[in-house]
């Protein structure tokens, strides 16, 4: 969707921003530009809508060179969203959302229209803050509004730079996890820059790491963070990115146990019986079907009457997660809960029962992630050495 071709910027004194730059953003995807201040990731993105024209090389935008198009009709058709919003103080929310298909000639209902639709789809009430002024809202709402805006006309692309910057940590989280589901429904192609290497993390499909006006690796985030390309992208992304690496590596069906299971309508002799056969502590209790219902421990087990059933003595069981969750949300379930394992579903099956995870296989997924990332393999296909094996 945007294909850079050896793409150089090279100002009148000298200084060179980017050189050589080649790669490309499929449709759909977000890739993220992360690296320090100074690196070139934003002059690469101003040079995709034309605020900044390159020195030499091509930038493609769906297979046509950018450099024939019309600058502002060019910028009318990518969405552009910045750290500090930009939306034009004397103007209500629903006009601000509403700027570009104004431009564009929309007739005024159907603007109006629009706007509302896409104020409502960033979470924001447009009945509520339609009329407000900018300085009425919080910087988190700003921050959907201009979200809003650069989504209003339908571009096929969207630009952010520092979207998420100007917020506290708690509302910065929560914006991305609702610009993901956006991304979910609407599949723009997306360039976002940052300088945050966890932000890139978790929103990215791609990462660009830049260096001094190059990219130093372009990669996956589990391959940015398994397998650093370069001394300089190891020492980026830090010391820690086995951690980092837990946001991005999810749970599959090979990470789980398989530990005893009775039903509620089972009797407590029955559910003693498969614990002791197993050499198990405990059970998964699942209700007359197949969805997790809780737990329940031996030594209740053991103290209880045999014709008693299990729905009699089952605890809740609150720390479960859907197949797919990322191991760093598994961990935050274990420690929430204080779990010494934590229950798989399956959403896509009625929240069908898969196993459990327990922090030895969690270890183990992430371990068998970082193999088949340095190795090019599939994580099914790496087989792990005990700790302290020859």
């Amino acid at each position: 969707m945007i294909r850079f071709e050896n793409v150089t910027k090279r100002y009148p004194d000298g200084t060179t921003a980017v050189e050589g730059l080649s790669f490309e953003v499929e449709r759909g995807e977000i890739v993220t530009l992360v690296g320090p201040s100074g690196c070139g990731k934003t002059t690469t993105m101003k040079m995709v809508n034309r605020l900044i024209e390159p020195t030499s090389g091509r930038i493609l935008l769906d297979g046509a060179d950018i450099a024939d198009a019309d600058p502002v009709e060019l910028r009318r058709r990518i969405g552009y969203v910045i750290q500090q919003v930009g939306l034009f103080p004397h103007k209500t929310v629903l006009e601000n959302t509403a700027t570009v298909p104004h431009l564009l000639g929309w007739p005024r209902a159907r603007r109006r229209e629009r706007a509302a639709e896409l104020l409502e789809l960033v979470g924001l009430d447009p009945a509520v803050h339609g009329a407000r002024y900018p300085e009425q809202l919080s910087g988190g709402q700003r921050q959907r509004v201009g979200v809003a805006r650069a989504l209003a006309a339908d571009p096929p692309v969207l630009l952010m730079d520092e979207p998420f910057g100007a917020v506290d940590p708690v509302v910065r989280g929560h914006l991305q996890s609702e610009f993901l589901k956006l991304q979910a429904a609407l599949h723009k192609t997306v360039l976002l820059v940052t300088h945050d290497i966890e932000e890139a993390v978790r929103l990215g499909d791609r990462i660009a790491v830049y260096g001094e006006g190059r990219v130093e690796q372009f990669a996956a985030p589990s391959k940015v963070l398994g397998a650093p390309a370069t001394p300089y992208v190891a020492d980026f992304v830090g010391a820690d990115r086995g951690l980092k690496r837990l946001a991005v590596t999810p749970i599959e069906t090979a990470d789980l146990e398989e530990p005893p299971v009775v039903n509620l309508n089972d009797r407590m002799e029955t559910a003693v019986a498969r614990m002791r056969a197993d050499g198990a502590r405990w059970a998964v209790v699942l209700d007359d079907g197949t969805e997790l219902h809780g737990w329940i421990a031996a030594e209740t087990a053991d103290d209880a009457a045999p014709t008693a059933t299990v729905a009699d003595h089952a605890r809740r069981m609150e720390a479960w997660l859907p197949i797919g969750a990322s191991l760093k949300q598994a961990f935050s379930t274990m420690l929430q809960y204080d779990a010494g394992w934590i229950a798989v579903l399956d959403p896509e099956r009625d929240h069908r029962f898969l196993g459990v995870l327990t922090p030895r296989r969690l270890h183990e997924a992430l371990r068998r992630s970082v193999d088949a990332d340095e190795r090019d393999i599939d994580r099914a296909d790496v087989v792990l050495k005990s700790v302290g094996a020859a």
